[in-house]
């Protein structure tokens, strides 16, 4: 398959498609998926055993035309230094989503051993990487955040359901916003069975997140729906847009302001998404 640049950037992206090192012939079909970015992974999915050989499949595919970002492992790992030094330089390389993030040094020390040039998503994924998440979103070279729900809930003993997990998705959004990052990616859903993809997509975007990782192609396209504006709020956003330049930009009352900034978010992401009016 050919490989194409992502139309969706990084900054914005949605779905965020999560592919296990280890399955080095399923490269080419997840970068020409429905998937904003596509995330290699060398740290959970692959066993210790084989993770010189996943590193090295991952190297020479994005040194050989791919391109995407890559999962490496946690700062404390012994396979941390081995995995950024196997990706300094390559030119298929976005950036870098580094697992179990827990202070900002270990944000900075892996932007730093990647030239300072590499964007770094921290994957918060304990109760430690929680309180610090603000700390994290501040650090150089943190490009987003995003939570490891599935290693939050074994660290902590945290109940999967919505409103057990809705405090630390709300520190990682107010962490983000502090840091002055885009909205952060949520855990990904287990599970291709579309009701709860929606539900639990919907409920995500509704704490403010702004992304999801993603465990397989299928819930690519529903994800993608319910993290975009949807029709009617695109409809709302231009007729909004268009009144506001007709009566030459005045602010008439203090619900102007933040009805304006709504709109013009909605009507940037609808143009980035393609969405048209309903």
């Amino acid at each position: 398959m050919p490989h194409a640049p992502r139309t969706v950037s990084a900054e914005i992206a949605r779905s965020w498609l999560l592919v296990a090192a280890t399955r080095p012939d399923d490269f080419d079909a997840a970068e020409a998926s429905r998937a904003d970015q596509i995330i290699l992974d060398v740290e959970d999915a692959v066993d210790p055993a084989l993770k010189g050989k996943a590193r090295d499949d991952v190297a020479a595919w994005l040194a050989g035309g791919g391109s995407g970002w890559v999962r490496i492992n946690d700062r404390t790992s012994t396979f941390w230094s081995d995995d950024v030094d196997a990706l300094v330089g390559l030119p298929g390389l976005l950036g870098v989503m580094l697992a179990k993030a827990e202070s900002p040094a270990h944000v900075t020390e892996t932007f730093d051993r990647l030239h300072g040039q590499t964007p770094v998503i921290a994957l918060v994924e304990s109760a430690l990487g929680i309180e610090e998440a603000a700390n994290i979103a501040r650090a150089r070279g943190a490009y987003r955040l995003a939570f490891g729900s599935g290693d939050y809930r074994r660290d902590t003993g945290t109940a999967a359901d919505d409103m057990a997990m809705a405090y630390p998705r709300s520190r990682l959004v107010v962490a983000s916003r502090v840091g002055n990052l885009p909205g952060p990616i949520d855990g990904p859903t287990v599970g291709s069975n579309h009701p709860v993809l929606r539900e639990q997509g919907a409920h995500a975007v509704a704490l403010g997140m702004t992304g999801k990782l993603c465990l397989d192609v299928e819930q690519l396209p529903i994800i993608n729906e319910v993290i975009s504006p949807t029709r009617s709020d695109v409809a709302w956003a231009r007729d909004f847009l268009t009144d506001f330049e007709a009566r030459g930009r005045v602010i008439r009352d203090g619900s102007d302001l933040p009805r304006l900034g709504r709109a013009q978010k909605i009507d940037k992401l609808a143009r980035a998404f393609g969405v048209e009016p309903a």
